[in-house]
Parts: C-alpha cells; sequence; structure tokens
C-alpha cells in the first residue's frame, strides 16, 4: 500500500527531512504515558513539563539524539519489597521530541514529581537575497537594429 505524500508538491522541494520528521511524531506520540505539558514561558522560551512521579533523578535521562529530544525514565523493581498489593506499576518510558533546527535545550530540573525542560528558541530574522539573472550565448537574441531589412515592393 502506497502512502500519500503531503509534501509531493513540484512547489515543496527540499522538504524531505520534515516529511521524515513528521513521520518520527507520529509514530511516537501513540503512547500517552508519561503526560506533558508545553508552555511557552517567555518570547523565545519554552518548557516541556512530564509528570514523572515515583522517578528519582538518578532514573531520568534527558539527551539530544538527532534532531530530536530524547527523554527517558528508567525504575528498577527492588527485590527487597513485599507488596500487598501493587497497583503502581513501575515502568520504563521513552518521549521524544522532534526539534527545529537552532533549538537551544537550557537546561533540566526535577521538582516535586515535574521534570522541567526548558527550551530557547532562535529569533528567526528573514533574508532576502537578489539571484542575478545570467544570460548565455545560444540564447542572446539578435540585435534588430544590425539586420538590414528591404522595403516591401508596392503591388501594382
Amino acid at each position: 500500500m502506497s502512502r500519500l505524500s503531503l509534501f509531493n508538491s513540484p512547489f515543496l522541494l527540499g522538504f524531505d527531512d520534515l516529511e521524515r520528521a513528521l513521520d518520527r511524531v507520529s509514530k511516537s506520540s501513540s503512547d500517552g504515558y508519561p503526560p506533558y505539558n508545553i508552555e511557552r514561558v517567555g518570547e523565545n522560551d519554552i518548557r516541556i513539563t512530564l509528570a514523572v512521579a515515583g522517578f528519582a533523578r538518578d532514573q531520568l535521562s534527558v539527551s539530544i539524539e538527532d534532531t530530536q529530544l530524547v527523554i527517558r525514565g528508567r525504575q528498577i523493581d527492588d527485590p527487597d519489597r513485599e507488596f500487598l498489593h501493587r497497583g503502581i506499576a513501575a515502568r520504563q518510558f521513552q518521549r521524544s521530541f522532534v526539534l527545529a533546527e537552532g533549538i537551544e535545550i537550557v537546561g533540566a530540573e526535577l521538582d516535586n514529581g515535574l521534570l522541567h525542560v526548558n527550551v530557547k528558541r532562535p529569533v528567526v530574522e528573514t533574508q532576502t537575497r537578489t539571484i542575478e539573472i545570467k544570460t548565455t550565448s545560444s540564447q542572446q537574441r539578435p540585435d534588430l537594429r544590425a539586420i538590414d531589412i528591404e522595403p516591401e515592393e508596392k503591388a501594382s
């Protein structure tokens, strides 16, 4: 079965990386654990907050892999603990966020079961550049002033 691409228009050139990023996001967003928020905390500052109650600082990792922010959590069962009822599962997770070019991870902090990852978005400056149009000798038009044209004879 072939997949319909949103980027197969001849006017969208060079968006292959964006299409692959959208594919990665759609595959990784199916799991809802752990829940997270993304909020704007300044004009160019973003904060990603994950609810990671039950995880200690050494059980969490925040890393950048290629163009993705990857947050992992891994809890290890303590064999000395005996549960009469176990309703809180010790589970591991991996949550990925695709980063745009120029995004900078400022830092991460764990506070009362919430992991905050602070992100700085770059200021985008619009650029305008004029491209010179050159002509080649085979495509040059002839100079019409240089061509000798004889006047038409009048019909008598």
